[in-house]
């Protein structure tokens, strides 16, 4: 899951009683999971086609010896024969000797929208320079996200429109006026992407995983996913059970069909409560360096007198309630930006808005891309699953979840309201899982407070793959841990990767440490990898 500008934040779920789906057994239809003739004619064509890698083109920005291709997969695989549609692929191949290579290294920052085309760029970095002397370091643009039969709802013009408000409590009228463009929105994904539209969708985007494992010439897969990737990964852990070499699933959805998707948005939006209170707590211990207050409540009221002050008069003419949003809920998924958060705060209460107009003002050259990964994760989640398609529902499930949890819940509601006026047949989710000794070990990698991907959704996948590995980052809630900054992780993701050694069922990881707001400049100069979406 993803947080996108459009609609709001990423998709999540609560604890509360909810209203019961209001979707006619109808509205959905039942996926055969396999599609075991029309997925066996495209591996092997794509086996005997391969991958004919060469210098990425220059809308990739990929530097040599980053290698570049495309793979074909059936836009319908029920007609395998119809129109195929061309992935985009990227690769650096393994740095160690011959003998030492273990084969390719797919990886998915998740969404739905996200690519990997980038991550080959991180086969020097510290964390994985080990990893990429054994494996050939693969990305791709799954179907519809980039040059990969790019999918788009709207002008990307109009996609990033500010500043925009924020509202909490929501009115009538403010609530009627969303509903509304996210009809709109619906439709214009329809006509955008017209027949294909439905073809958009998670068991596609497992399906594509395994024509791509036959293009690279692989006889079983080893792939690395984060977030909403380790969904996908899951379904092709449960329909390719024996093509399955070594998998990582890093800040696991909830894999539980009756929580794809709804359920999950919800829960989300609760678990970013908590995750907004870590930030403030920790913006209180620091307040010799923010002057946001001593306590929570106080970092709270400075925050709200921001959005407030920029209701009346945005800062840099783009940056309004809707923008700070946004950009504070960024430190929601990543504690690597609270400094820069607080900063921007703090500056902004001190009359400089530039840092807070830096960050959350819309980059205008971002737009097609921005717009392009929304139209993704609108069609993915919309197509995967039945969704309420009464607003009262909606309306009814968030107004109580939002008197717990007011921060995030209402924009994560505009992010996905899409879906309950959605023009495409809806597919019921495969119910996910393996049995005993149908999969080698496989590790799933969680950090204890995640909001984007609460740690139940880890814990429920480590008990339906079994013979899965669960490693808890303790006391931590950074959303995408492996390759980060905590070395125990980091050690067992390696250990994994290189020799299959696991711990027996589960093991912990201390928590890494917090951002020091005094050694900022040192951080922000510490090359990483971008982070899960």
């Amino acid at each position: 899951m993803r947080a996108v500008a459009k609609y709001g934040a990423v998709a999540g779920l609560g604890s509360l009683v909810l209203a019961t789906l209001a979707v006619a057994p109808a509205g959905g239809a039942a996926a055969d999971p396999v599609d075991a003739h029309g997925t066996a004619l495209a591996v092997q064509r794509a086996a005997a086609a391969k991958i004919a890698f060469g210098p990425c083109p220059k809308a990739e920005m990929l530097p040599s010896p980053v290698q570049c291709g495309t793979v074909e997969v059936p836009l319908d695989y029920d007609n395998p024969a119809g129109r195929q549609i061309a992935l985009t692929v990227s690769r650096v191949k393994a740095s160690g000797k011959k003998t030492e290579r273990q084969g390719a290294l797919v990886y998915n920052p998740g969404g739905p929208g996200a690519s990997s085309m980038y991550f080959p760029l991180a086969a020097p970095l510290p964390a994985w320079k080990r990893i990429s002397g054994a494996y050939d370091l693969v990305g791709y643009a799954p179907r519809g996200v980039g040059r990969s039969a790019p999918l788009s709802c709207q002008d990307p013009a109009d996609f990033r429109t500010a500043p925009t408000l924020a509202p909490e409590n929501p009115s009538a009228s403010y609530k009627a006026e969303r509903v509304a463009q996210a009809k709109a929105y619906a439709q214009g994904c329809a006509r955008g992407a017209g027949p294909s539209l439905a073809h958009y969708n998670s068991l596609n985007n497992a399906r594509d995983l395994e024509v791509l494992r036959a293009a690279l010439g692989e006889d079983r897969l080893t792939f690395m996913g984060a977030s909403y990737g380790t969904y996908f990964g899951a379904l092709y852990a449960t329909l390719f059970p024996s093509h399955v070499r070594r998998m990582v699933f890093d800040s696991a959805v909830n894999p539980a069909s009756e929580r794809i998707w709804y359920r999950n948005n919800l829960d989300q939006s609760l678990a970013f409560e908590s995750r907004w209170a870590d930030f403030r707590a920790w913006v209180a211990r620091h307040d010799d360096a923010y002057g946001l207050g001593t306590t929570p409540e106080q970092v709270a009221r400075s925050y709200e007198k921001v959005k407030a002050a920029l209701a009346e008069k945005p800062a840099g003419d783009a940056v309004g309630p809707g923008q700070l949003h946004a950009a504070v809920l960024g430190a929601g998924y990543y504690d690597d930006y609270w400094p820069l958060r607080a900063t921007a705060l703090s500056e902004y209460l001190k009359g400089n808005e530039k840092p807070l107009v830096d960050q959350a003002a819309p980059k205008a050259g971002d737009a097609r891309e921005a717009e392009n990964a929304a139209a993704v994760y609108t069609a993915v989640e919309c197509n995967d699953a039945p969704w309420p398609e009464e607003w009262e529902v909606w309306d009814r499930d968030n107004t109580e979840l939002a008197r717990r949890a007011p921060f995030e819940t209402w924009d994560n509601v505009w992010m996905n309201l899409p879906c309950a006026f959605w023009p495409a047949q809806r597919q019921q989710p495969v119910e996910v899982g393996t049995e005993w000794g149908a999969l080698p070990p496989t590790l799933i990698l969680a950090a204890e407070r995640d909001a984007a991907t609460p740690y139940e959704g880890a814990r429920e996948l480590w008990r339906r793959l079994k013979g899965s590995v669960l490693i808890t980052e303790r006391d931590a809630g950074t959303h995408g841990i492996g390759g980060g900054s905590n070395e125990c992780v980091n050690d067992h993701l390696e250990t994994y990767l290189l020799s299959g050694q696991t711990p027996v069922r589960r093991a912990e990881c201390a928590p890494h440490p917090e951002p020091d707001p005094v050694s900022l400049d040192r951080r922000a100069a510490q090359p990483k990898l971008p982070h899960a979406v």
